[in-house]
């Protein structure tokens, strides 16, 4: 399956559980009712995936779990706020930088209509810092 084409399975799977529980729940639930709905749908994914820092050549663990990761190669930071804010933001572009993982979506189920709750992230696989840009999902 495409990068695009998974994503959009995603936000399918997504979209679905929004349709089923609403706005204004916790984020854990929407997380574990998202890894179902994925789950029944026959799409891969790793939950709480651990993440390791690399510091001048060493790695360390410091406590960061990744939401969801599909297919090994989309990233999923799931919310679920009153709005979403570069602070909810710059996690994801860090996490697409550490994991060289190309595609990540923020989701952030508070919202009335789910669509515009997704917010899409590309790392450009740069060295520099700034390597990561995003585009809002329209």
């Amino acid at each position: 399956m495409e990068l695009n084409e998974l994503s959009g399975e995603v936000i399918a799977a997504a979209i679905e559980v929004h349709r089923q529980l609403g706005p204004g729940l916790l984020e854990s639930s929407y997380e574990a009712c998202l890894c179902r709905e994925l789950g029944l749908r026959g799409v891969p994914f790793e939950h709480q995936r651990e993440l390791s820092v690399t510091y001048k050549g060493i790695e360390l663990d410091c406590g960061y779990r990744l939401d969801v990761v599909v297919d090994n190669r989309l990233l999923l930071e799931l919310k679920s706020v009153e709005q979403i804010l570069p602070i909810h933001e710059a996690p994801l572009l860090t996490y697409l930088k550490l994991t060289k993982l190309k595609l990540g979506l923020l989701i952030n189920f508070n919202v009335p209509i789910l669509k515009r709750g997704v917010k899409r992230f590309v790392n450009n696989l740069k060295t520099s810092v700034s390597s990561a840009s995003s585009a809002s999902l329209r």
